[in-house]
């Protein structure tokens, strides 16, 4: 008896430190993504604790500043009819981006993930239903995750999925951990600004401005797909910044650079 026992102890052990309090030992207080906007060709700044955080678990916000590549990602929470025009942009221009979907943008706007892909996109995860990945136990975090690759593989046929926007850029180092055992990337970013209110545009000026007063070498630009005024200002946002000698690159070109083998380059 004492034999079984402790065998049965040994077992218990094991489901505990490969079960949901396996991640108990990393802190999981919220921290919400921010960082010191770019400036007239300066690159964003996130804070050395931030950074030192990132850099600690794989996860990028921008590139090498001293390369002008930029990395254009967009957030797809749900089709507000723009996402084909933003396409049509990309395909005219050749300029890769990812896009980072959700459940309900995979099951309300299955022909724009397809046509993502077919184009030489990048489909990444931003979570099946759009929770703080911080309020939630470790294995909905992973159920979360592997419903939005599933249903991408179902859509699309990409087996893989690497990279991961936590939703309202939200995080912990919990999450982080999760996440990178996983196989995901967290992929922040350093040009951002308020597009996503659907019933507050302000025509396509006011986008490409914002595009223009914050580009920087190596930025990573989050845009979202609802946004009207994101849609009218692509095309001509991509041309100029092409004119100043800036090449838009993929997040797999980015992985590919060595940025998260050098932390000298934040």
């Amino acid at each position: 008896m004492r034999r079984i026992y402790k065998l049965l102890l040994a077992v218990s052990v094991i489901l505990l430190m490969t079960g949901p309090l396996a991640y108990a030992e990393f802190p999981n207080n919220p921290i919400g993504w921010g960082f010191k906007k770019g400036r007239e060709g300066k690159p964003a700044d996130a804070g050395k604790p931030l950074e030192q955080l990132i850099g600690k678990y794989g996860a990028v916000y921008k590139g090498d500043p001293n390369k002008k590549d930029i990395y254009l990602t967009f957030d797809n929470g749900y089709e507000n009819g723009y996402t084909d025009q933003i396409l049509d942009v990309l395909k005219k221009e050749k300029v890769p981006a990812a896009f980072f979907v959700t459940g309900h943008y995979l099951e309300s706007a299955e022909d724009q993930v397809i046509r993502m892909v077919e184009d030489g996109h990048i489909v990444g995860n931003h979570s099946y239903h759009h929770p703080d990945l911080t309020k939630v136990s470790d294995e909905k975090l992973k159920e979360e995750l592997e419903l939005v690759r599933s249903k991408t593989q179902e859509l699309t046929g990409q087996k893989h999925m690497s990279y991961l926007r936590p939703p309202r850029g939200v995080f912990s180092e919990r999450t982080m951990q999760l996440a990178r055992d996983a196989g995901y990337t967290h992929v922040f970013w350093s040009l951002a600004f308020v597009d996503w209110n659907t019933d507050q545009q302000r025509g396509w000026q006011y986008s490409y401005d914002n595009i223009m007063r914050q580009i920087h070498p190596g930025a990573i630009l989050l845009l979202h797909t609802v946004s009207k005024d994101n849609a009218d200002a692509l095309e001509k946002a991509i041309q100029d910044l092409k004119k100043q000698g800036y090449t838009f690159k993929s997040l797999d070109d980015l992985m590919l650079s060595g940025v998260l083998k050098d932390p000298m380059l934040y």
